[in-house]
């Protein structure tokens, strides 16, 4: 059919050109995203493993925590279980996290640590209900799956923080900024506004950028692509963490951002803790981290901050998958608000 039978047709079928556009619009950029209802006292959060495993004795202390704050705890089935590395089988990890998505009287999911796991399951899991009840789904890392998954093929937030392996068992041993951030989780699930700051540094790139914010551990997002977890970035505010990584492949893995255009149509790009693998002698890669990223960014515009306060160290604060946010990078340093 040519172009103009087929514009023929359209206009015969009472399909107009603003209307076939509409159709042709990705999903995921035509949809709103969805928020969870925040959190009341009373209210019940789940605690599961669906990567690493955990004992009973670890999650304790965010569950103290937690209670503290008002909520009630359940604690799923595959706290205490192992295969091996992981939070009990595929099978046992599967049932025990759509139990307490399913579940209506839980009102947010605190996923119990990372590792490794979270891939092995999420094509297993059925998210019908949960499109219908919403709730918030907690964790970083491995998580990260999660987190794209349901950025891209449901348009429903969540936050990206710290798990029960990062709360401390003795309070009065705690570094003041691990206090903080953990207490970040309370104010996010409360839906409080958040303000984070980070001081200037020498790779940054100041400007002024809002946007839905997306991102997580930068490994992870790597292996999704081109799977249904695969996030879309565009118009959007990335931000990336990592740890245990050569320099080499924080390089890669930025290319692969890169070259796939995930930092083509970005509103900003904040650059969170990266822990480096220490090069073997000889073998030294020859640029840092910094000089890695700028490499690839340097023909965009977009505002750019580095070492923000995410990622596998202390100050790891409780950020919004998928909500408004406000990023500002000028002289004074970085700052972060959720609007």
């Amino acid at each position: 059919m040519n172009r103009k039978h087929f514009l023929s047709f359209l206009a015969t079928a009472g399909v107009t050109m603003t209307t076939f556009k509409a159709w042709a619009k990705p999903a995921e950029l035509a949809k709103e995203i969805k928020i969870p209802p925040f959190l009341q006292p009373g209210d019940t959060i789940g605690i599961t493993s669906p990567a690493g495993y955990i004992t009973t004795e670890q999650v304790q202390p965010a569950v103290q925590l937690m209670e503290s704050w008002g909520f009630k705890v359940q604690i799923g089935n595959t706290i205490g279980k192992r295969d091996f590395s992981l939070g009990g089988t595929d099978d046992e990890r599967t049932a025990d996290l759509q139990q307490m998505l399913d579940d209506p009287n839980v009102k947010a999911i605190m996923c119990a640590r990372g590792g490794y796991g979270a891939v092995r399951i999420i094509d297993r899991i059925n998210f019908s209900r949960f499109k219908q009840q919403p709730k918030w789904v907690i964790g970083f890392s491995d998580i990260t799956v999660f987190h794209c998954h349901l950025n891209r093929q449901l348009n429903i937030a969540s936050i990206h923080s710290k798990m029960c392996n990062s709360f401390p068992s003795d309070w009065s041993l705690a570094e003041p900024v691990q206090i903080e951030t953990i207490l970040s989780i309370r104010q996010v699930l409360s839906g409080q506004d958040v303000k984070y700051t980070a001081p200037p540094v020498s790779g940054n790139r100041n400007g002024r950028a809002e946007g839905s914010l997306i991102g997580g551990n930068l490994s992870i997002i790597e292996t999704l692509a081109g799977s249904a977890s695969d996030i879309n970035t565009d118009g959007k505010i990335l931000f990336v963490e990592d740890t245990g990584e050569y320099l080499y492949s924080i390089d890669r893995m930025f290319w692969n951002l890169k070259r796939s255009g995930k930092l083509d149509k970005l509103k900003g790009l904040i650059v969170g803790g990266f822990k480096i693998k220490p090069e073997d002698p000889g073998d030294e890669f020859g640029r840092t981290a910094y000089e890695i990223v700028s490499e690839k960014i340097k023909e965009y515009d977009y505002p750019v901050c580095f070492d923000f306060p995410v990622g596998h160290q202390k100050n790891n604060f409780a950020l919004k998958c998928g909500t408004k946010h406000l990023l500002n990078v000028d002289a004074n340093g970085s700052s972060l608000v959720s609007i």
